[in-house]
């Protein structure tokens, strides 16, 4: 029985033993490193700046925009269509009034077909078909020769005709394509390219940049007849001598200056535009400039003509002239 005591108290005393190690190893463990947050970090905020062209001075609408009125700024954003130096903004166009300050963006400015408009220019559309429009092959860019038909009527035309109406015309558009959105002309191979050639496009309608001064004269000939459009080589530069043929007379009269005074100076550019043209002038060529009055009382040299005195009026010889069935009297 004594024996048995004694391995009871020895297995105790090494059971304690073997707790108080675990206990002191336990102790001696680094506690675990806390739980890391799930939430995002937020990161520094960046210090990048980029040149950004804004107005120093109030731009009204409709007016170039000069140099003074721009400067360049280093802002923390860079929003699309911005300008990063003066020159490639100056003489630009705003379509709205923008005040000082203002970052100056591509959206903000006239652009499309109007910038290729040069001063004194206008852009008109005529009507265009396969046959008016050298069947479909005119592309933007072209020069094109401006013909027109006149067909007799009775009234402003009395004989029909056709002559050439504006010489090298350039093409601004051309159904669908226009110089401002030309397509992707780069097929992808030959037998994509025959195919495009061998398709052209239908249009109906071309727009021309023509002076201000000829736009009265495309009007009146496609309203009283038709035109016709002649492509031409860009490098052909010839156009009529203007010396050679009278100008026509105005609609409008120019006011006429007091006694004294220089003659009235020819009308140009858009004074003529503002004058106006009239059909009838537009089809016979304005009778050489002669007044319409003076015109029908011109006789025709290659006309048989007598000439039979008559009783002598106060002032002057009076003369009855017989053209055919026509008798006309005259005094001189």
């Amino acid at each position: 029985m004594f024996h048995l005591s004694r391995i009871v108290a020895v297995v105790l005393v090494l059971l304690a033993l073997a707790l108080g190690t675990y206990a002191w190893m336990l102790s001696r463990t680094k506690p675990a490193p806390p739980a890391v947050s799930s939430l995002p970090v937020e990161a520094p905020k960046s210090t990048a700046t980029f040149p950004v062209v804004v107005t120093s001075k109030a731009v009204p609408a409709g007016q170039a925009i000069g140099a003074d009125a721009l400067r360049v700024e280093r802002l923390p954003i860079n929003p699309p269509g911005a300008f990063k130096d003066v020159a490639s903004a100056e003489g630009r166009v705003p379509v709205a009034d923008l005040g000082e300050g203002t970052p100056l963006l591509e959206g903000q400015l006239v652009s499309g077909l109007a910038l290729h408009v040069q001063d004194g220019e206008r852009a008109i559309a005529v009507k265009a078909d396969e046959a008016n429009g050298v069947g479909n092959r005119v592309r933007p860019g072209d020069f094109v020769d401006v013909f027109f038909v006149l067909k007799s009527d009775g009234k402003d035309v009395e004989h029909t005709q056709a002559r050439l109406l504006l010489p090298r015309a350039r093409v601004l558009a051309f159904g669908s394509t226009s110089l401002d959105h030309l397509p992707n002309t780069k097929p992808v191979d030959a037998k994509a390219a025959n195919a495009q050639a061998a398709r052209p496009e239908a249009a109906r309608t071309a727009v021309l940049a023509v002076p201000v001064m000829a736009v009265n004269r495309i009007a009146l000939a496609e309203s009283a007849g038709r035109l016709q459009l002649a492509l031409r080589n860009p490098t052909d530069t010839a156009v009529p001598d203007p010396a050679l043929f009278a100008e026509l007379p105005t609609a409008l009269r120019p006011r006429v200056l007091a006694t004294g005074t220089a003659a009235q100076p020819p009308l140009q550019g858009i004074d003529v535009a503002q004058a106006g043209l009239r059909a009838s002038d537009l089809a016979d060529g304005g009778s050489a400039n002669v007044p319409r009055s003076q015109a029908a009382r011109t006789v025709n040299v290659a006309t048989p003509v007598r000439a039979v005195r008559s009783a002598t009026p106060v002032g002057g010889t009076e003369f009855e002239i017989i053209r055919g069935d026509r008798r006309e009297t005259a005094t001189y």
